[in-house]
């Protein structure tokens, strides 16, 4: 086998550059020249891993199929790479400190002092390589968090940096991607951010082999050319990379400047002919204008874009796979709390609960579900949404109206939903949720079922509280049926109102899976009922 080749992707100027959006398009645009791939992202900061970090402050939280509490980054890699990545895709500075820590305590290192070079450089060299060697790599691209200058991300930027030296300079590549900023008032780009960045990452002993330039507009030839002169990289590989509509077309962009193939002639890889026409294609239903449906996503961090983002994703992927063109709307708790429920989701045609946690909120989460029920709007629940439409179910249609779960009132005489499964003993709060794929049973002639065409089906989980087995005689009461159970708990996962247009909740989360060439057949079945509401 071939040496694995590695590329490193750094960002300046600014935070939230899209490094990762970078990555993901060069990996496609290798895969696409029938090149094996492995994308890892290298996050600085010292969690050990994303499960305890809020949505508000880092986005949403992505899980991969072996069980990781991912960065959001991963769920772009695996959307644009059409594949299934595991848990070493994503690393942190904790996850790393913790690793050499726990060595430290066992003995590992005897007689050493342990300090950041060469023990946590070492550790995180191993990762990088553990990763590609996972996955068979033909190419490993690593994406480093943060921006350079963070002290935080100093380590692993070290580690980019031995990495040449460990592989070779002609199996390694460096990608800096950074913002020229467009100054108004003078009516000129300006590259004086892209230079002091370039300066910065040069003493840190890292030449970039590429620059990846980020603007709101094109970057003419003669910009291009000052930056090359002054950071010391060929003109034509300082790539002019401008804000579009959808990050679907960033793949094409790169592609137009021919970013791949200088990659390919610079690492001597054995590429063929890209073949992006079914990504083009894609792009082209995207883009094209259908009926319009919109959709309410109705969830507490509705501020926080992010928050929602494979969610949101899956509604655009489903959409434009059956021409339907989809707005969506995250419409938060506070305005729920605040206005009347009638006027705040009268101009959708469907209603989604997302993934959650927590009691605030629930309430007027609870309200939005009962709007949906009544006005027979076509409605979606993942996670906590399905759990808040069993008990707004339970209470209003069953009569129930202590229905809680001991996650939003501990003091329920009612309690739905509870810690059960082990859960009940957990003490530390990271990585000990149900978590990852998991088998679940679907009963035949539901609408589940139906959607699926087969069964078990296995979906990734991300939840503590589960639907006590006590109390399911409840849900018949509420005009619920049970369609879908874990293969090996039989813990509820699926359940769904037979008689409403569409009503289904799912403990799992389907847009996990949900990918632009292969939407999730739970969201397309969505749109399309939100189509016809």
């Amino acid at each position: 086998m071939a040496q694995t080749k590695y590329i490193f992707v750094t960002g300046g100027v600014v935070s939230s550059i899209g490094k990762g959006i970078t990555a993901a398009s060069l990996a496609l645009l290798l895969k696409s020249r029938g090149l094996k791939v492995f994308l890892q992202k290298l996050d600085p900061y010292i969690n050990v891993d994303s499960g305890t970090l809020s949505p508000a402050q880092h986005g949403e939280v992505y899980v991969t199929a072996d069980g990781k509490e991912c960065d959001l980054d991963i769920g772009h890699y695996e959307r644009f790479l059409d594949t299934k990545l595991n848990r070493l895709a994503n690393c942190t500075a904790g996850a790393i400190y913790h690793d050499v820590i726990e060595r430290e305590r066992e003995g590992a290192y005897l007689g050493s002092t342990i300090q950041v070079i060469p023990h946590i450089t070492e550790a995180t060299k191993a990762r990088i390589k553990e990763g590609a060697e996972s996955a068979a790599a033909d190419v490993a691209i690593i994406e480093i968090g943060g921006t350079v200058g963070d002290i935080e991300s100093l380590p692993f930027l070290e580690a980019a940096r031995q990495c040449r030296s460990d592989f070779g300079s002609d199996q390694t590549l460096y990608i800096h991607t950074t913002l020229v900023p467009f100054v108004d008032a003078a009516k000129e780009l300006k590259t004086k951010p892209t230079q002091h960045s370039v300066k910065e990452l040069r003493s840190l002993g890292i030449q970039p082999d590429m620059l990846v330039l980020r603007s709101k507009q094109p970057i003419e030839a003669e910009v291009r050319g000052k930056i090359a002169a002054f950071c010391d990289v060929s003109t034509e590989r300082v790539i002019g990379c401008e804000d579009v509509a959808s990050i679907y077309e960033v793949p094409l962009l790169l592609e137009s400047s021919n970013v791949a193939d200088k990659v390919v002639e610079r690492l001597s890889l054995p590429a063929g002919r890209p073949d992006l026409s079914k990504w083009r294609g894609m792009l082209d239903a995207l883009e094209k204008k259908g009926e319009v449906v919109h959709i309410a996503v109705v969830g507490k961090y509705a501020d926080y874009a992010d928050a929602y983002l494979s969610t949101t994703e899956a509604l655009r992927h489903a959409g434009a796979s059956i021409g339907a063109e989809v707005h969506v709307e995250l419409v938060g708790t506070d305005r729920l709390e605040r206005e009347d429920v009638e006027s705040c989701l009268d101009a959708y045609d469907a209603v989604l609960a997302p993934g959650g946690f927590g009691a605030r909120g629930t309430e007027e989460i609870i309200a939005a579900i009962r709007y949906a029920r009544r006005k027979d709007l076509p409605f979606l629940g993942i996670g906590y949404g399905m759990q808040l439409a069993v008990i707004e179910a339970v209470r209003t249609l069953a009569g129930r109206e202590a229905a809680s779960s001991i996650e939003i009132d501990p003091a329920t005489s009612l309690p739905l939903f509870t810690l059960e499964g082990g859960q009940s003993d957990q003490t530390r709060y990271g990585g000990t949720m149900v978590l990852g794929e998991q088998p679940v049973e679907l009963r035949g002639g539901t609408l589940a079922e139906r959607l699926y065409g087969e069964s078990p089906i296995y979906e990734r989980h991300r939840h503590r509280y589960q639907l006590s087995e006590q109390y399911t005689n409840l849900l018949k009461e509420a005009g619920l049926t049970i369609s879908g159970r874990h293969a090996e708990s039989r813990v509820v996962s699926v359940v769904e109102r037979p008689e409403a247009a569409f009503f289904l909740g799912v403990q799992y989360h389907p847009e996990y899976a949900s990918r632009p060439l292969r939407p999730h057949p739970v969201f397309t079945a969505f749109i399309e009922a939100a189509r016809h509401s």
